[in-house]
């Protein structure tokens, strides 16, 4: 650390002030998890003014308060422009009393008043029912970082510094949060910031040496260990350490001060065109302060304060024993609230001007409700990249590749806005997204070789081996107002099953607060699928991802499974004007037969789900025998082979094909807006029809979106069954039930008395299974009928249109 100037120590009274707006703070994050009443303590305290049910972290906030008052000393020092990611757990008594005190919260909240009556409302509603949760929700002004679940919060930091050259991100991460994979791995996040561009992120280790019931790893490391783990990740630590109030308050505004020179110090010379080649050395502040900091030192003759007792309550019976009550009345008092609050119960004037105001107070950052800065994309329009269909089948193509060449033009289109970003784990080539490579490159800050392939410190695509990286950057950007796409293989999004949740809940909250203004959607794309792993094994198949989106909120998930090309088109363009949603697309990237006219593509993926005249039987007239479905570009495909079969085999069948490609359109309109009404259902799917259904995923989702649907008995899926592994395309249909002869089978064994009169020509299709097993292990590919296989009906009349 650098030698201190004396214009940067604390006056005794600047001491003094940023010592009581700790206190305050303080003061109010312990009211909220212990007081029912008597807020300001105008009367001794009494069990009726405790709450029955004591929630609430306390260990960790005192350290987020101290934080946060050394940040409000900073941001006005110099006018800065700063957001606060908490990342400990459950510090919401510090993110609401900061918030609270600075003024933005009864802004947003205009029933909690600045006064005896608003500080009553606050402490009451915490954890309380009806109330606020007690991490730093949605409902936290401020927040863009949901407190409930660890490991977040750095990628987060990163993911809101990315474009936003004047902003700085301090985030603390917890000693606990630490332990994670994620949070790990995220430190490495400093390769991928662009001083010249991009704000700064501020890290603040706070290491106060405990989790919930142990000793953290970092905690018990030496300073010199956790120096030269900073030094090997890249950063310049700065340490912060003790216990004694005034000593930590003039080191803390110290440090803070030395780690925006090192930041200006980074960022200057980069944007004044001198960068060098080197780089650049962040820093992050190391901060050790006791577990529970200021709080009862022992309970009950047990050490609490310093040590993992403090965590979350650490009087547990004000409410029935006099003996903690009368500690609780201790420690609150401990604080001198009549020295923090004037007789009306509002903060001293002296202390109120410790604060930023307007835009500049953390809790008031336009940044932190992103979508009062969000901007429409410019988008190109999708139809200029179709593909040429003059008959169903008639063309072949990669469907990822066509929407690589859309989405290099949504970057080219809006480079200047710089608010569009794609993320992933190394896989744009190779998910065929290679054509926005010839408008941008992968970002990289480390050295650049001359042999290196797009890399550059300017680009827009972020490709790193860790899903959580990804997921956590995409969601930091779009929650402070910007727009981005997650590409990924199939089978290992399930990495982020977890963040995925996270955010689906935030957006959930967020969507039922007025002043939290709409986000662009979190898009993911996912191909590579489960179909085709022609060089992958078992390991590389899962599309159960899908699955886990289903069980959210109808208001906030989307799923699109795209049959061909023209399709993902219009999906992807859909999806990117899209807000406040999560939407997850499948398609596939290998070679394909194309279905659809991009206007047949638009019409029908605007449906969300139709039925294909031109593929079901020429007889027309009254309901169809059976109704076959398909949902994916594979199941779409053995599909219509098996309508091939099934037509030639027996022409007098009546055969519906419907496909899906908005898959939520199979639940009823009253689960999710995207659903038939049960009207609608039965006109494509029949009442009581057999319907053999070909799809992408599990089986069972299928079931259970159909289950109340009134021909639900008659609902016959086939889809992943887990199995097959390093195979061919054909052969990973087969092993799991889902090729044309498995399907065309089903037909016969459902189809009232086709059982009997078809027999021959079901053994036949049994035949032809037992030659493709026998023939794809002796020369190691598919049959030549199954790989030439194409739809024979180029007409309308052969269509039977």
């Amino acid at each position: 650390m650098r030698e201190t100037s004396p214009e940067l120590s604390l006056t005794s009274r600047e001491l003094d002030l940023i010592h009581r707006y700790w206190q305050a703070a303080n003061y109010l994050s312990v009211g909220q998890i212990y007081l029912l009443d008597n807020a300001l303590l105008r009367e001794p305290l009494q069990a009726k003014h405790i709450k029955p049910r004591l929630l609430g972290h306390w260990g960790t906030t005192p350290g987020l308060n101290f934080i946060y008052v050394h940040l409000n000393r900073l941001i006005k020092a110099h006018d800065l422009n700063v957001i606060y990611v908490c990342g400990p757990g459950h510090g919401g008594p510090g993110m609401v009393a900061n918030t609270y005190l600075e003024g933005s919260y009864s802004e947003i909240y205009p029933d909690i008043t600045r006064d005896s009556d608003g500080i009553a409302k606050l402490f009451r509603q915490f954890s309380f029912p009806g109330g606020i949760p007690s991490h730093a929700a949605p409902e936290t002004p401020g927040s863009i970082h949901e407190g409930g679940e660890l490991g977040y919060a750095l990628a987060h930091a990163y993911g809101a510094a990315l474009d936003n050259p004047d902003l700085i991100v301090a985030c603390v991460v917890g000693d606990g949060e630490a332990e994670t994979g994620p949070l790990a791995a995220a430190w490495h996040s400093n390769k991928f910031l662009n001083p010249q561009h991009d704000g700064a992120v501020l890290p603040i280790l706070h290491l106060n040496g405990y989790k919930i019931a142990n000793p953290t790893v970092l905690g018990r490391m030496t300073n010199e260990e956790v120096k030269n783990l900073f030094l090997g990740y890249g950063y310049e630590p700065l340490f912060v350490e003790g216990d004694e109030p005034a000593p930590m308050h003039r080191m803390m505004s110290e440090t803070l001060e030395t780690a925006l020179d090192r930041i200006r110090h980074i960022q200057r010379p980069a944007r004044e065109g001198r960068a060098t080649d080197r780089r650049p050395q962040w820093p992050v502040i190391v901060l050790r302060s006791p577990k529970g900091w200021t709080g009862p030192r022992e309970v009950d003759g047990l050490k609490v304060a310093g040590f993992w007792r403090s965590h979350q309550v650490p009087i547990t019976n004000p409410r029935g024993s006099p003996e903690h009550r009368k500690l609780l009345e201790q420690w609150l008092r401990s604080y001198q609230p009549e020295r923090l609050f004037d007789s009306e119960g509002r903060l001293h004037p002296e202390l109120q001007a410790l604060a930023p105001t307007g835009n500049r107070r953390m809790g008031a950052n336009p940044h932190a409700n992103g979508g009062l800065l969000r901007r429409e994309l410019e988008l190109p329009d999708y139809r200029d990249y179709a593909i040429d269909v003059s008959f169903p089948g008639g063309s072949r193509a990669k469907a990822t590749r066509h929407a690589g060449k859309f989405l290099r033009d949504v970057v080219r289109l809006n480079r200047d806005a710089s608010n569009f970003r794609i993320v992933g784990p190394d896989e744009t080539a190779s998910n065929r997204l290679d054509a926005v490579f010839e408008a941008t490159d992968r970002v990289w800050m480390e050295s650049i070789e001359p042999y290196d392939i797009h890399l550059a410190n300017d680009g827009r695509v972020m490709e790193v081996l860790s899903e959580h990286l990804c997921q956590g950057w995409l969601e930091g950007y779009l929650l402070t107002g910007r727009h981005g796409l997650f590409s990924c293989y199939e089978a290992f999004i399930h990495i982020v099953d977890s963040m995925f949740n996270q955010h689906a809940k935030w957006l959930k909250v967020a969507r039922e607060l007025p002043w939290r203004r709409p986000v662009a959607s979190l898009n993911y794309l996912l191909t590579s699928h489960v179909w085709r792993q022609d060089h992958n094994g078992f390991s590389h198949q899962d599309p159960g991802f899908v699955d886990l989106v289903a069980n959210k909120k109808a208001h906030i998930v989307r799923i699109y499974l795209a049959p061909d090309a023209n399709t993902l088109l219009w999906v992807v363009d859909h999806c990117l004007r899209t807000y406040d949603r999560i939407n997850v697309i499948v398609a596939g990237k290998q070679q394909a037969p194309q279905w659809l006219t991009i206007e047949q593509a638009a019409t029908h993926c605007a449906a969300g789900i139709g039925i294909w005249t031109w593929a079901g039987s020429r007889i027309a007239e009254g309901e169809p025998d059976v109704v076959m479905a398909c949902a994916g570009d594979v199941p779409t495909l053995e599909t219509l082979a098996a309508v091939d079969l099934l037509r030639k085999a027996l022409p007098e069948l009546k055969i519906r094909v419907v496909n899906v490609v908005d898959l939520m359109t199979l639940q009823p309109k009253s689960q999710h807006p995207h659903g038939l009404d049960d009207r609608e259902y039965e006109v494509i799917f029949t009442r009581d029809r057999p319907v053999i259904f070909a799809y992408h995923g599990y089986p069972y989702l299928i079931h259970r979106l159909t289950y109340k649907r009134s021909n639900h008995d008659h609902m016959h899926v086939h889809g992943f069954e887990e199995e097959g592994t390093t195979t061919t395309p054909f052969d990973m249909a087969v092993l799991n039930r889902l090729d044309r002869f498995h399907l065309a089978i089903n037909v016969i064994d459902r189809v009232p008395g086709l059982s009997i009169t078809a027999a021959h020509i079901r053994q036949q299709f049994r035949d032809k299974l037992i030659e493709h097993a026998r023939y794809v292990r002796e020369h190691g590919e598919d049959m030549p009928e199954i790989q030439q296989w194409s739809w024979p009906y180029k007409t309308a009349a052969e269509a039977g249109d």
